[in-house]
């Protein structure tokens, strides 16, 4: 059974959050919600919103179609300068 939009565009924000290790709280604030609002959103109780849709897009330097492309789509077009930078092991942040 194919996925949802809804659920494409949360396993989308789950894999950008984790590409560029944003946090619940970092997409609060240019979301105009709180953190609260982002959890329900991402565990699905509440439902994204197009509006919302266009915020995530600007936050992530993305086109707000790609975040229903898909995960791997998003995450492919993702800038280089919101990806998250790994420390090399051994090395603290």
């Amino acid at each position: 059974m194919p996925m949802t939009l809804k659920e494409t565009l949360r396993l989308t924000v789950a894999a950008l959050m984790q590409a560029t290790g944003d946090s619940q709280n970092d997409l609060a604030g240019p979301l105009g919600l709180t953190q609260t609002q982002i959890s329900r959103r991402q565990s699905g109780r509440t439902a994204w919103t197009l509006d919302d849709c266009d915020l995530l897009a600007a936050h992530f330097g993305l086109p707000a179609l790609d975040l229903l492309a898909g995960p791997t789509r998003a995450c492919e077009l993702l800038p280089a300068a919101r990806r998250r930078t790994l420390s090399p092991p051994g090395v603290a942040r």
